[in-house]
C-alpha cells in the first residue's frame, strides 16, 4: 500500500469535525479561551458626554472673565445647568454639565479665587468626548473565533459583559504505552527510560486551547491498553504514543481492532513520523503517534494542532513562512521532510533557517533548541545556502 501524502492525511483527520459545545465563563476565567459567540456592547462608551481634559466646562465664546460656580468630577457630576458668564471646574472623564459645549483646559486660564481669565478661546465641542465615541450599545466588539487576551477582556469589561460564551476546551486523552517507560521522578530499571512524550504533548495541548486528560503509562499488554482506550471514551481526541508500528510489542493497532475501531490509515509519506495512525469512533478522533519523542512532537504539531483548531471553531489552515537557508540541503527522497531548524530574523527583516546537521528522531535536546521546521516536499532537489524554503514555527 503506498504511503499517504501529508495533505491527504490531514484532510481525513479534519473531515467532518464539528466545534465543541458553547459554555459561559466569567471574565476572570476567560483568558486564552476562544469566543463561540460575538461580544455585543451592553452600553454606550462613554455613556455620556465627558471631558477629555482637566479644566473648565464653559460656553464657547464666553469670557474673557468667568466665575467658577461648581465642580464636576468622575463619579460625581454637577447636576445643575451652566449659566452664561460662569464656568464649572471639571476633571478628565467627568460628565459635561448641561449648558456647556466646550472644555477649556486649565493651562489656558489664569485663576484668582473663583475668577478665571480665558487666555485662549475654545471652539464648540473642543475637548469633549461625545457619548458612544468608543462604542455604542449593540455594537459587535469581538467576533466569534477570537482568542481572548488581556486587551479583549478589558474591552468586554468596559462593555459591561460579566460572562462570555466560549468554546469548551477539547478533551484530549493522553495515553503512553511501553514496558520500557517510567514516569518522570521514578527510578528506571536497567532497561527502562523516562517517559517524556506525555509531558511535552500535554503542554502542547494546553497551549493550543485543549484539556489534557492523563491516562498514564500502560505496559505492552493488550487487555490494559483496551481498558485505557475505553476509559477515554468521553474525550474528543484520544492521543496515543508508542505501539503505532507493527512489531510484536506494538499493540495499539490490535487493541483498537479488538474494540471494533477500524483504522483510516497508519502510514504517512513524511519524515519524521511515518507510522502515524488515525481512526474514528463516533465523534472521537484517535491519533496514534510514534514513540520517538521528536516524531511524536512533530506529528502533534502538524496534525493535532489543526484538529484542536477545528474543534475550537478556528480555521485550521496554516500558511508557511518563507526563509533563506544558511546551509545547503541534499536532495530529498520520496517522503515529505520536516527538518528541525533555528529560525532567526535577519537585519533586513527576513527569516533565515539554520538546519541542524543531526535529524535523528530521538534527539530531544536538538528539538528543544529548534524553533522551526523546514518543509521539503518529496523529491525536492538539492538546495544551496541562500535558497528560499517554506518553514513552520514549532511553537504555534
Amino acid at each position: 500500500m503506498p504511503l499517504l501524502p501529508v495533505a491527504q492525511a490531514l484532510a481525513r483527520i479534519l473531515d467532518g469535525v464539528k466545534p465543541t459545545a458553547t459554555q459561559m465563563v466569567p471574565l476572570a476565567q476567560a483568558q486564552g479561551r476562544i469566543l463561540a459567540k460575538p461580544v455585543l456592547a451592553k452600553r454606550d462608551q462613554p455613556p455620556f458626554e465627558s471631558s477629555a481634559m482637566d479644566g473648565y466646562a464653559v460656553r464657547a465664546g464666553d469670557g474673557p472673565v468667568l466665575k467658577v460656580t461648581a465642580t464636576s468630577q468622575a463619579g460625581a457630576r454637577y447636576k445643575g445647568t451652566l449659566k452664561p458668564g460662569t464656568a464649572i471646574r471639571i476633571f478628565t472623564g467627568a460628565p459635561v454639565p448641561k449648558g456647556a459645549d466646550a472644555v477649556l483646559i486649565q493651562e489656558n486660564t489664569r485663576r484668582e479665587g473663583d475668577i478665571i481669565t480665558v487666555l485662549e478661546p475654545v471652539a464648540p465641542k473642543q475637548n469633549i468626548r461625545r457619548q458612544g465615541l468608543d462604542f455604542a450599545k449593540g455594537d459587535v466588539l469581538l467576533e466569534a473565533g477570537t482568542k481572548l487576551g488581556p486587551r479583549h477582556l478589558m474591552l468586554a469589561a468596559a462593555a459591561n459583559c460579566a460572562e462570555l460564551a466560549v468554546r469548551s476546551r477539547p478533551r484530549v486523552g493522553l495515553l503512553s504505552t511501553g514496558d520500557e517507560l517510567v514516569a518522570p521522578g521514578e527510578k528506571p530499571g536497567p532497561d527502562q527510560i523516562v517517559s517524556s512524550n506525555s509531558t511535552g504533548l500535554a503542554a502542547l495541548i494546553r497551549h493550543c486551547g485543549g484539556e489534557a486528560v492523563e491516562l498514564g503509562i500502560v505496559p505492552d499488554n493488550l487487555t490494559k491498553i483496551r481498558r485505557a482506550i475505553r476509559k477515554a471514551a468521553d474525550c474528543d481526541v484520544l492521543l496515543t504514543t508508542g505501539g503505532a508500528s507493527v512489531g510484536e510489542h506494538d499493540l495499539v493497532q490490535s487493541a483498537l481492532d479488538a474494540e471494533g475501531i477500524q483504522l483510516s490509515f497508519w502510514k504517512i509519506a513524511m519524515r519524521p513520523g511515518k507510522p502515524l495512525m488515525f481512526a474514528r469512533q463516533a465523534r472521537q478522533r484517535i491519533l496514534g503517534l510514534p514513540g520517538n519523542p521528536v516524531s511524536a512532537f512533530v506529528c502533534a504539531r502538524l496534525f493535532l494542532k489543526p484538529l484542536l483548531d477545528s474543534l475550537l471553531g478556528l480555521n485550521p489552515a496554516e500558511t508557511p513562512s518563507k526563509a533563506r537557508l544558511t546551509a545547503a540541503l541534499k536532495t530529498n527522497g520520496d517522503r515529505q521532510d520536516y527538518i528541525r531548524a533555528r529560525l532567526t530574523r535577519a537585519a533586513d527583516g527576513g527569516l533565515t533557517a539554520e538546519p541542524f546537521s543531526t535529524q535523528d528522531s530521538s534527539m530531544q535536546h536538538l528539538l528543544a533548541q529548534a524553533n522551526g521546521l523546514i518543509i521539503r516536499p518529496p523529491f525536492t532537489p538539492a538546495s544551496a545556502a541562500g535558497a528560499t524554503v517554506d518553514v513552520l514555527e514549532l511553537d504555534p
